[in-house]
């Protein structure tokens, strides 16, 4: 009787050590999809980061072109004695 009950118990073990074992191969083939959508995400926000710093600098110049078309401007309006 304690032999089938042995032989039982080790039944059982063997039969959680191999769901364990798939568990655990399901579970690192998950974590590495996990890592690759994530390095992916990290990629995609550095281009955002990049395209944002650009278009602040886009900003910056245009500003500076506004500065001397303004400076122009009032460079004129002196000339032409338009403001006193």
């Amino acid at each position: 009787m304690t032999e089938n009950v042995d032989n039982l118990v080790l039944e059982h073990l063997r039969a959680l050590r191999s769901e364990i074992q798939t568990l655990r191969t399901e579970m690192h083939t998950e974590f590495k999809d996990v890592k690759y959508r994530l390095s992916t995400l990290e990629v995609a926000m550095a281009a955002v980061k990049r395209d944002q710093a650009e278009t602040m600098a886009d900003a910056a110049r245009q500003q500076i072109r506004i500065d001397q078309v303004i400076e122009r401007i009032q460079k004129i309006e002196r000339r032409l004695e338009l403001i006193p």
